[in-house]
């Protein structure tokens, strides 16, 4: 599985992406305006840094201005995909983008209909929230296993990208229902690595090998 950190925080990409696991970076508004930068000025910075696909997304909520943004931000990296949300409009600027090879990440996906259009315009990436549905009562994964049933049936080039994952629990999901990508902020890619029993273990070789002197 791809694994790509969902932050705009350069220091943290920094951080995970010398560990070796990361294979690109996710951003959106609201990362990009915690983290307190100017837009294409920290995509330009993640993809130093990087080499592999980075979402940025479109503010602009109707189709020119999604076609207008997208295509200057294409501009500043090859690797940049550009990030549009799952509306009409976005449907629409998808179809458009890849077109003109463009790669999108479509966002914001609840359902597998929507994947479903987003998949017939061409999307590189669609990107169902898990965690925002188990929010609200439903089951995330069983989008993500309805999906990934569908692509291999029409096979569909389009990747999925597991998106508002929570928990480690999250990511193992993910995982064993064969999903393409997993975005993950970092709190949860730190998190996958730990273990009591291994720390245990690692406390007791080195004491063994200690008392052995």
């Amino acid at each position: 599985m791809i694994f790509f950190i969902d932050t705009a925080e350069i220091e943290e990409i920094k951080e995970l992406y010398n560990w070796g696991i990361i294979d690109g970076v996710t951003t959106n508004p609201s990362l990009i305006a915690k983290s307190g930068g100017d837009q294409k000025k920290i995509i330009t910075e993640i993809a130093q840094i990087v080499d592999g696909p980075i979402s940025a997304e479109v503010i602009a909520t109707d189709y020119e201005g999604m076609i207008k943004e997208g295509a200057e931000l294409s501009k500043i990296h090859q690797n940049v995909v550009i990030k549009v949300p799952m509306t009409v409009d976005g449907l629409k600027a998808t179809y458009w983008f890849n077109k003109n090879k463009i790669r999108t990440n479509v966002t914001l996906v609840f359902s597998a209909n929507q994947a479903l259009l987003a998949a017939k315009n061409g999307a590189s990436y669609i990107s169902p929230f898990i965690g925002r549905l188990d929010d609200i009562g439903q089951t995330g994964m069983e989008l993500i296993k309805e999906i990934k049933i569908m692509f291999d049936h029409y096979q569909y080039s389009t990747k999925i990208l597991a998106a508002s994952i929570r928990s480690t629990q999250h990511a193992k999901d993910v995982a064993l229902a064969g999903c393409d990508v997993a975005t993950m902020p970092p709190k949860i890619i730190k998190q996958l690595i730990k273990h009591p029993l291994t720390d245990i273990g690692l406390e007791k070789f080195l004491a063994d090998y200690k008392n052995s002197l």
